[in-house]
């Protein structure tokens, strides 16, 4: 799995100029954790960080990790032929063990397997990669650089690995005909200047001894967090990431102080991939007020602009070039595409013979399927005292035996919370029986499930418990009751109490859909018209279902003019998503929530 010899320098690609520079900061600063670089097929970013390996101090490990990597190989586990010579289990270290201390690589990330990328993004959380399997127990040290390259037209990175590589390098534009007729002469003559190499080298170098007394003074640090505010960046790490790539910079030029270049720098590489939103006009530092001038030569006036452009905030400058570099639309960037789709992995269950193999247990070879190696190892202490003289063939015996279990995956269960009261009930409750419907149509293939409650007068109703069979649901939502007051409290109590129930059948997934306006006029135990008590129920029912990890999503069904945002508020709460959709069509609906409900 080491990296194929590659015919061009680092220093030699065309066209990749970004990515180049993420890879510096990378050697530079290994507190950035990795980076991902974001690239259409043909451009070269495999070479490039191939190339990036020669510059790295020598004995570091460069490990590429291939898409078909099986989790034994990934973690580590049972080294059979030494086992059985030596009669007790033989620990062999895996493939993220190998990589501590050096880079590993993963081209077309995007294809990675769900568990692959969620062991990696753990071993990057941790540090460490600990194995129990097979008999096994051991816990090996894993500190590395992840360097990922992908293709986004071919799907995006998992978030959860995603927020892990401080640097992102976005897909940016083809090259002009000059460019790309500069990189077809550097491929057919390639030429290998070692001294440049070598001054790169010494550069990484020096520019590691230089960062520990590399200073990031506290108005650039307050300016780089209000940008990732005023782009809608989430989290503390992203703002950890912009600090150490802006020191890590700084440290390359060899400067013992950030200054505005390296913050610009940040900004590209670090935040700006993960905006989720433009900044507003209103929230630019405003300039500090002047005092009346009189009006002097032109001479002098064009020094007072060139001494205003200095004096203006770092915060304002920084803003101005984050609007500049946003692209025209933000689902462009990883964060806000998946961030609008608030996406997770489906619930899995254990499953006796098929889905994904997760452990080894005694039982009967007739009822499932056999694991040779903890067979082999549950066998291997006894085959001293089982061979006979000079005899060379491995003892089985039934005790020894071992049989797979599976995990498979068990869908997701929709609930369909719907506000059965007001004017617009009938059609809520129409729309809502159209996307159920048409949502079990699929339920088979995804083994998803459909419940729908009902809230209206004085509480909440589950009209259909959940369930797979579109015909079930057409008879039993054949009458769909409207009309009364609005116990928004009780549907959310009813709601908790279905997913509850789902995850003791093994369902983890669980998806509340809640077509309502917010407003909320009858308690569980508020009194009548005690706005702050239903207030207070409803917000601590919505934290109850936030902390238990159910999906939301609210489809606010009121009209612009008479909504008071409570709809928004009530998202905000369950931490899920918002939706607008006074006139929503079950069409829509459904298909919102299957792209929802697909896997990281």
């Amino acid at each position: 799995m080491s990296s194929a010899p590659t015919t061009l320098d680092f220093t030699n690609i065309v066209g990749l100029e970004t990515a180049r520079q993420a890879l510096l900061l990378l050697a530079v600063n290994p507190a950035l954790g990795g980076a991902a670089i974001a690239a259409r097929v043909g451009s070269g970013k495999s070479t490039l960080v191939r190339a990036f390996a020669a510059l790295l101090p020598p004995g570091t490990p460069f490990i590429e990790l291939p898409l078909s990597i099986t989790e034994d190989r990934l973690l580590g586990g049972l080294d059979l032929e030494a086992t059985l010579i030596k009669g007790a289990p033989v620990f062999e270290p895996g493939v993220l063990a190998r990589a501590h201390g050096g880079v590993l690589y993963v081209d077309n990330a995007n294809r990675l397997e769900p568990s692959v990328a969620a062991v990696l993004a753990e071993a990057m959380s941790n540090g460490y990669v600990r194995v129990e399997r097979e008999g096994l127990s051991a816990i090996q040290p894993a500190r590395f650089l992840l360097i990922a390259t992908y293709d986004p037209e071919e799907g995006d990175l998992p978030l959860s690995l995603l927020d892990r590589l401080g640097l992102i390098v976005p897909l940016s534009a083809q090259g002009d005909a000059a460019t790309r007729a500069e990189v077809v002469r550097r491929n057919l003559h390639p030429a290998h200047d070692e001294d440049e190499s070598n001054m790169l080298r010494a550069m990484i170098v020096a520019a590691r001894e230089l960062l520990p007394r590399v200073q990031l003074p506290d108005d650039h640090l307050a300016a780089l967090v209000q940008t990732a505010m005023a782009l809608g960046v989430e989290g503390n790490r992203a703002d950890v990431f912009a600090a150490q790539a802006a020191l890590a910079s700084a440290a390359l030029e060899g400067r013992e102080v950030v200054d505005e270049d390296d913050l610009q720098r940040a900004v590209r590489l670090v935040l700006l991939p993960r905006a989720t939103q433009a900044p507003t006009e209103n929230q630019p530092a405003p300039q500090p007020p002047t005092a009346p001038r009189a009006t002097g030569t032109a001479e002098e006036e064009g020094e007072d602009e060139t001494q205003s452009e200095a004096e203006r905030p770092i915060q304002e400058l920084l803003l101005e070039a984050a609007q500049a570099a946003l692209p025209p639309n933000l689902l462009d960037l990883p964060f806000a595409a998946q961030r609008r789709g608030r996406r997770g992995s489906r619930g899995q269950t254990l499953n006796a013979r098929r889905g994904r193999y997760v452990r080894a247990v005694i039982g009967d070879v007739h009822g499932g399927r056999i694991a040779l190696l903890p067979t082999l190892l549950a066998a291997a202490p006894w085959q001293p005292l089982r061979r006979a003289a000079n005899e060379k063939r491995v003892h089985v015996r039934r005790d020894d035996l071992r049989v797979k279990r599976y995990r498979d995956k068990a869908g997701t269960l929709y609930i369909f919370a719907v506000d059965a009261s007001g004017s617009m009930a009938i059609n809520r409750m129409r729309e809502a029986k159209g996307a159920a419907l048409r949502l079990l149509q699929d339920a088979y293939v995804h083994r998803d499930q459909v419940a729908l409650i009902a809230f209206r007068g004085q509480g909440a109703q589950v009209l259909l418990p959940p369930s797979q069979s579109v015909e079930r649901a057409r008879r039993e939502l054949d009458v769909l009751p409207t009309g009364g007051g609005t116990p928004l409290a009780s549907a959310l109590l009813t709601a908790w109490h279905l997913a509850k129930q789902a995850r003791e059948r093994g369902i983890a997934q669980v998806t509340l859909v809640l077509m309502t306006d917010g407003r909320a006029n009858v308690g569980l135990h508020a009194p009548p018209g005690d706005r702050q008590r239903l207030r207070e129920e409803v917000q601590q029912l919505a934290a109850r279902l936030r902390a238990d990890g159910v999906n939301a999503i609210v489809l606010d069904t009121q009209v612009n003019y008479l909504s008071r945002n409570e709809a928004p508020q009530l998202a905000q709460w369950l931490g899920g998503r918002y939706v607008y959709l006074p006139n929503a069509r079950a069409e829509q609906i459904a298909n919102a929530l299957s792209q929802s409900a697909q896997a990281v």
